[in-house]
């Protein structure tokens, strides 16, 4: 054994500095933050909200990819005879019509009006060698009237063709050339792109390559073209006559925004223009009735792959600098959404509709453009890449393996090939009649172009489209009433049972719903916080692959064991955080959920979607083409934390309820009315006619003039305002906070919708002391007074005796 004797004078400095570092290493670990009991110690740094919007923007990302195999499941193609082909897809077409708005009557019509001035010398607009041009106009829905040109062909273009001409057509062809149904070889509806105009197309104005004017050059080919004139790209600032907000806006976005929210849109009013074309030549087809065809590019493709897809008339469809995957749409301009399209369709899916019929896809470079985020969506257009146009026609033609016949996809590709090419034209015109052909193109040289005329006609345009969506939304108000004839009142039993309908409908075509399993909670915590009298801690908990709900729960000190509280979600507004509801007496939210903890309630604070700006609008935008929104993330997030704290050992279960603010509160409508476990819910700083705020273009307090592009939710006209949101969240309590201040909208606009869900509580279930409005005098804020009574009152918890909030 070896004994080692250190100096005295050593060993004692040395037992001290050890005890000295244990001391303070067990000093450290007590103040280090601890995790809430049952929970992992959260370790994650950084900005977890931002983490957060990223892992929803991964989430997107894959679902749109998955998208593309996932429409399998929604076909079932039947190859066994033409009609089973066209019987199997029939259901999937009406879907289509229905995602796209088709839902309006088309008036008919004895024939389009020509358009001439008073001092204009003769209805013909212009005359070539071989056609004639028209300026025309027709009704289409309403008092809503689509304008155009029309090109008449000759009759010695007719004769050139080669196709054999009646002789009785031949000889009465000047009294009938505009109408009759032998005056060409074949109709043609020629769509240009949305920043072109019909005389362009036509080579009566200078603008497109004379190679490209395939609406001239069908009309010198002997087929009759009609050439519509579409919604143009071009951006204004808007407001309403009346002041308020302001945004820069393409023609196509201002439609685009209020058509959306009565549940059309501005390509279905375009579909609806071409479409009434179609009623009109095959309303006027004689024994020898002449084939129907469709062209277009750029915008003007993306009508004609849809209508030829809805519209089994069309004999033939040309489609040009349009066909692609279509799961960047969310990039490009958001009058291209339309929501839910992507769960069923692709361009490759369209094309199986157009069958047995011809379509004809011409890779040439389509519009190019940025557009900036200037209140208005950004977008990016360019492409598409030849490339993936084959990519994309390939697997239409996989699609269609097994069809009963050669398949009738034609591709023209091409290095640096034109639009309007001369191949895509001689497929096209093959198809509408058997040995036409393009003629040798006869360019001629156009006038000056009559931009004032082109420019009063976009005004006319853009008028009529909106007088009929005010229209529709004066109406909505009997459309909805309509939409929830079958809730019945007669007893509180009966209404819940029969509001479950609305609600799945509401999850499901209205907000959008993700049938994927929630993962385990692992939960994560540290404590961050200290109040008065209740300690804030972190809470991360997974909801889907890469979605994770983040937020703040406070704790009131104090409480004993096994003793239940009830709990009050607080949600922050538009770029908040639940930091701001709890400290820094923010001026919309003055620490309100702290001061609830304060008064003895748990409380937990989420952190929302609704942040940073672009980042999360991208998000709405991925989530638009998928048949969902926001709300179809954040209401998981939501159920998930419900299911959390109902594990918690203090948390009464059966009394969680929902308080918030703004954006919300706009929560606070659309979550409790799916989350029946929120045993209430306070919606302050938000509640007004929502549907009118999101389509009307006479208000200034409209979404339509302000920078919010992602606010609109598809068909909320024809179905939920929130008072029929508020239905949902019946018979459970709920509350409106309002300062007559307010921003969002006027008190009169509040009280009109508020009035409603007080007459179903009141007047209809008997159960008004449910339901309450409390208006103060203020702004957009946390008031905190009638809405602190209206908790304490429905959650059964004592209020503090002279306890200001």
């Amino acid at each position: 054994m070896i004994t080692i004797t250190q100096p005295q004078s050593f060993w004692n400095p040395l037992c001290t500095w050890i005890c000295t570092i244990v001391t303070l290493t067990l000093n450290a670990q007590d103040r280090a933050p601890r995790p809430l009991p049952g929970t992992a110690a959260l370790t994650m740094q950084g900005d977890i909200a931002s983490t957060l919007v990223d892992g929803v923007d991964r989430f997107l990302l894959n679902k749109l990819t998955s998208s593309v195999q996932d429409r399998a499941n929604h076909w079932s193609r039947d190859f066994s005879s033409m009609k089973a082909y066209e019987d199997s897809v029939d259901a999937q077409r009406k879907q289509l019509s229905s995602l796209l708005g088709l839902i309006d009557q088309r008036v008919t019509f004895e024939h389009p009006t020509l358009s001439i001035g008073m001092d204009e010398p003769s209805v013909i607009f212009m005359e070539t060698e071989t056609f004639r041009a028209y300026r025309i106009q027709w009704p289409v829905i309403g008092e809503a009237m689509a304008e155009g040109l029309m090109l008449v062909p000759k009759l010695l273009t007719v004769r050139h063709t080669g196709i054999p001409i009646e002789p009785e057509f031949a000889n009465r062809y000047k009294e009938r050339v505009l109408h009759d149904t032998h005056a060409s070889i074949a109709h043609v509806i020629a769509v240009p792109d949305a920043n072109q105009t019909p005389e362009q197309l036509a080579g009566l104005a200078p603008g497109i390559a004379s190679a490209s004017q395939f609406g001239r050059r069908l009309a010198e080919s002997g087929c009759r073209v009609i050439i519509p004139a579409l919604i143009s790209r071009d951006m204004k600032r808007r407001q309403s006559s009346y002041g308020g907000w302001g945004s820069e806006l393409t023609h196509r976005e201002y439609l685009y925004r209020s058509a959306y929210a009565m549940g059309r849109h501005v390509l279905s009013y375009e579909m609806q223009s071409i479409m009434s074309l179609v009623d009109w030549m095959e309303s006027h087809q004689g024994a020898q009735a002449r084939n129907i065809g469709i062209m277009g590019y750029g915008e003007g493709a993306m009508l004609a792959l849809y209508t030829g897809a809805v519209d089994q008339r069309i004999e033939a469809v040309c489609v040009s600098g349009y066909f692609e995957p279509r799961e960047q749409v969310w990039s490009q301009p958001i009058s291209r959404n339309v929501f839910g399209l992507l769960k069923t369709f692709g361009d490759a899916e369209l094309a199986t509709l157009i069958a047995p019929r011809q379509l004809v896809v011409e890779a040439a470079a389509g519009p190019s453009l940025t557009l900036p985020g200037k209140g208005g969506a950004p977008a990016l257009l360019e492409g598409p890449d030849p490339g993936q146009t084959l990519l994309e026609v390939e697997r239409a033609r996989q699609l269609l393996a097994g069809f009963p016949g050669e398949i009738p996809i034609r591709l023209i590709l091409g290095s640096g090939l034109p639009f309007g090419s001369t191949p895509a034209l001689e497929s096209f015109l093959g198809a509408l009649h058997p040995g036409l052909a393009p003629a040798s193109p006869s360019p001629i040289t156009p006038p000056i172009p009559d931009k004032a005329y082109a420019e009063a006609r976009q005004d006319r345009l853009i008028r009529g489209w909106d007088r009929h969506t005010q229209h529709l939304l004066q109406q909505s108000p009997y459309v909805r009433k309509t939409f929830m004839k079958d809730m019945k009142t007669d007893s509180l039993e009966n209404f819940e049972q029969s509001t479950e309908p609305y609600r799945a409908y509401f999850r499901d075509k209205v907000i959008g719903h993700f049938e994927d399993s929630m993962m385990p909670f692992n939960a994560r915590s540290r404590q961050s916080y200290r109040g008065s009298n209740w300690t804030g801690y972190e809470i991360v908990m997974d909801v889907f692959p890469e979605v994770i709900a983040y937020g703040i729960l406070c704790i009131p000190d104090g409480l004993e064991e096994n003793e239940k509280r009830p709990v009050v979600v607080c949600q922050h507004g538009l770029e908040g955080r639940p930091q701001n509801i709890i400290q820094g007496d923010h001026d919309a939210y003055h620490d309100y959920a702290s001061k609830l903890a304060e008064r003895g309630f748990i409380t937990f604070s989420p952190q929302n979607l609704y942040i940073f700006q672009d980042r999360f609008r991208t998000l709405q935008r991925k989530a638009y083409p998928l048949g969902k929104t926001l709300f179809s993330i954040i209401t998981p997030q939501h159920q998930q934390i419900i299911n959390w704290l109902k594990t918690q050992p203090h948390v009464d279960p059966n009394k969680i309820a929902f308080y918030g603010l703004s954006y919300g509160g706009k929560t606070a409508m659309r979550v409790p009315a799916l989350l029946t476990d929120y045993c209430l819910s306070i919606c302050s700083a938000d509640f007004n006619d929502w549907v009118w705020k999101n389509a009307s273009t006479l208000s200034p307090y409209s979404y339509v003039w302000s920078g919010e592009y992602e606010i609109f939710e598809f068909n909320l006209g024809g179905t939920f305002n929130y008072s029929e949101m508020a239905s949902l969240i019946a018979p459970r309590p709920f509350m409106v906070e309002r300062g007559h201040f307010d921003g969002v909208a006027p008190d009169e606009r509040v009280a009109l919708e508020f009035a409603k869900v007080r007459n179903l509580y009141q007047a209809r279930l008997g159960i008004g002391e449910r339901c309450e409005i409390e208006w103060f005098t203020g702004p957009h804020t946390i008031n905190g007074q009638g809405t602190f009574d209206f908790l304490h009152k429905h959650l059964n918890w004592p209020a503090p005796e002279n306890h200001s909030p």
